[in-house]
């Protein structure tokens, strides 16, 4: 027993001793100490200033005024790691039996800058490479891998977080907290952390069931929950060390502006219809190089509602490849800013008023590149609502081509493309054909004119340019044509016009309808309209105000079968606003034309008749009316004052 008495006092001696050289140590050598075994350890180095204060036990640790923890090589010339103060404490006992339990780990005002670049990240950590005279002997065994690593309580206060992506900053958030626990080797390791955004704080809930496995290079699972302004972001899968993920993830936000605005896209817009309250959920994968692939998507943007894929790459601004399929989609709003202007119809208003002189806002045709292709049953936008439609937008640099392949309007289909292009000022454009389209609808819905009925086809080419609805339209240029099947205008009665019958009840029924026109700021002119009706011709000539809502135009009917087959022209003219235009019919001329006509049968006949009474007086064949000049002259006047009393109703 002696012996061992011995033993343990030799013991204790010498543990005192070495803690007795090590209390009398100062601060600075052993700082010193510290900073050479973490240069031999990871090649960067350690740089500890002012007070070095230690503790033995139960805990091991350490104390110190600012430090600095250095950066990769390859990386900028700031630290990876800046604080004004470092506290670091191990579990003793463990640290003896070979196991480094970090019991704390607090910093003040911290800066961590994470830096990538070709793949590689500054948090990657190795120890340098031996030289040749320091390299392990031949035979030496493998390094002891059995210590284990735990932490239980990390606190980052008033932290910055910097991260950049081949020198180029990507995030900056100040006034960070952040905490972090792994108690155990095979406990999850748990992180919380609150940053300071505008419009409030994101909440950062993330843990990694599988630590060791993670920090070894493997893929593991990962739970995140984050927290934002105006919404939530969910992830649940697997991440590895480079920060590649796969798994489920969902995005809800009760407002998306809010939210974007907390990550740094402040003043970004989102129409109605488009995501102002959204609800998005997944399979994503994300690769190191920015790409995110999203495949069973489902996707709830205010009242619509999408399904599809899309694969998205993170850039500035991003850019989206999509297809996407949804049921009944209303985008009636989109155009909505929340203002009206003095000048601006209201709902119900008249349309003479005129168009809209409200500014457009068209930010978000920049808010992303690439293509989407879209299929839906009904696309309700401002004023109009299509049909079955198939839909392909491309986005680059502010300007966006719809093109229709085809798309349903109107009860017929339309092909081709528009375009909206706000890189230098806003203008639309665009070359379309259509057909079978119910030219009651189309009139009514896009100028208010409600006369004219049938089923057309035709050609449209357009150009417009402004800031508003009003100076869109008084600026367009363009041309097209139109090809009408049987018909049916309103508002007066052709045949009873003509004097050709009952009428069909104050309408015209005609059987094709043709024209071409061209368009210039915002008039169109056309000059060869032409009607078939089943006893008349119709031809027209005369301008539509588009800009201006207005119309002066002559129609010009024909009677086909009167005058000897030669006819009797009836100019109408539509004159005044798109809502409320006048028709008003030549009657003088009519009245003209019709004497004309009985006036010239009239006096054949009497001619005829003058000169048989005269060649029977005669008893000779009189065939010049030289001859007999003045009787012919006074039985013409008698006779046509005759046929003229009876065709007005007269005695």
């Amino acid at each position: 027993m002696k012996w061992l008495m011995r033993v343990l006092f030799i013991v204790v001696a010498v543990v005192g001793l070495v803690i007795g050289a090590l209390l009398l140590m100062p601060g600075d050598k052993l700082a010193a100490i510290l900073a050479e075994q973490v240069k031999a350890q990871t090649g960067r180095d350690l740089t500890l200033t002012g007070d070095v204060n230690i503790s033995f036990w139960p805990v091991l640790g350490m104390e110190t005024g600012p430090v600095r923890f250095g950066n990769a090589s390859w990386a900028g010339p700031e630290p990876m790691l800046s604080a004004e103060s470092l506290a670091v404490g191990v579990d003793a006992a463990a640290l003896l039996n070979g196991d480094l339990r970090i019991k704390r780990v607090f910093a003040e005002n911290p800066v961590l800058r994470l830096e990538r670049s070709q793949g590689r990240g500054n948090w990657e950590l190795s120890a340098p490479v031996a030289s040749s005279a320091t390299a392990p002997s031949e035979g030496a065994g493998p390094a002891d891998t059995s210590a284990t690593v735990t932490l239980e309580e990390l606190q980052l206060t008033n932290a910055r977080l910097i991260y950049l992506e081949n020198g180029v900053s990507q995030m900056d958030f100040s006034d960070v907290t952040l905490a972090a626990s792994w108690p155990q080797v095979t406990a999850p390791m748990v992180m919380e952390a609150a940053i300071s955004v505008p419009g409030g704080s994101v909440r950062v809930d993330l843990k990694i069931p599988d630590l060791p496995a993670f920090a070894s290079g493997s893929v593991t699972g990962l739970d995140l929950a984050m927290t934002a302004p105006g919404g939530e972001i969910g992830f649940d899968g697997r991440v590895n060390l480079i920060g590649e993920m796969d798994g489920m993830i969902k995005v809800e936000t009760r407002d998306t502006e809010k939210m974007l605005a907390a990550f740094g896209q402040s003043g970004t817009t989102v129409p109605p219809g488009l995501g102002k309250t959204a609800d998005i959920a997944a399979h994503m994968t994300y690769t190191q190089d920015g790409q995110i692939s999203l495949r069973k998507m489902n996707a709830q943007l205010d009242d619509n509602r999408f399904a599809g894929e899309a694969d998205i790459t993170i850039s500035d601004p991003p850019k989206i490849v999509a297809r996407l399929d949804a049921g009944d989609l209303n985008l009636s709003r989109i155009s909505d800013t929340g203002s009206t202007s003095a000048g601006t119809p209201q709902p119900g208003a008249p349309a003479s008023e005129g168009w809209s002189q409200d500014p457009i806002d068209a930010s978000a045709l920049a808010l992303a590149n690439g293509k989407i292709r879209l299929t839906a049953n009904t696309i309700a936008v401002p004023g109009m609502t299509f049909g079955k439609s198939d839909l392909t937008l491309s986005l680059d640099r502010s300007r966006a081509v719809l093109e229709m392949h085809p798309a349903t309007l109107f009860s017929g289909q339309l092909n081709g493309q528009v375009v909206a292009n706000n890189r230098n000022g806003l203008s639309v454009g665009g070359n379309v054909t259509a057909g079978g389209i119910d030219l009651n609808q189309a009139l009514t819905t896009m100028a208010g004119i409600e006369r004219l009925s049938g089923t057309a086809a035709g050609a449209f080419e357009f150009l417009g340019v402004g800031q508003s609805e009003d100076q869109i339209m008084r600026s367009l240029s363009g041309k097209g044509n139109l090809d009408v099947g049987p018909g049916v205008i309103s508002g007066f009665d052709l045949d009873r016009l003509m004097g050709q019958g009952s009428g069909s009840g104050g309408t015209t029924v005609f059987n094709s309808l043709t024209a071409s026109y061209t368009i210039d700021q915002g008039v169109l002119t056309n000059n060869d309209l032409l009607m078939s009706l089943k006893n008349f011709r119709a031809d027209g000539t005369g301008t539509v105000g588009l800009g201006a809502r207005d119309i002066d135009y002559l129609f010009t009917p024909v009677a086909l079968r009167a005058n000897s087959g030669q006819g009797i022209s009836v100019p109408v003219r539509i004159v005044g606003p798109w809502s409320n235009p006048s028709i008003k019919p030549d009657l003088t001329k009519v009245i003209e034309a019709a004497a004309d006509v009985k006036v010239k049968e009239l006096e054949d006949d009497a001619k005829q008749k003058v000169f048989e009474k005269v060649g029977n007086e005669l008893d000779t064949t009189i065939t010049d009316s030289d001859q007999i000049e003045d009787a012919i002259k006074n039985k013409l006047e008698e006779e046509a004052k005759k046929g003229l009393l009876k065709l007005f109703g007269g005695d």
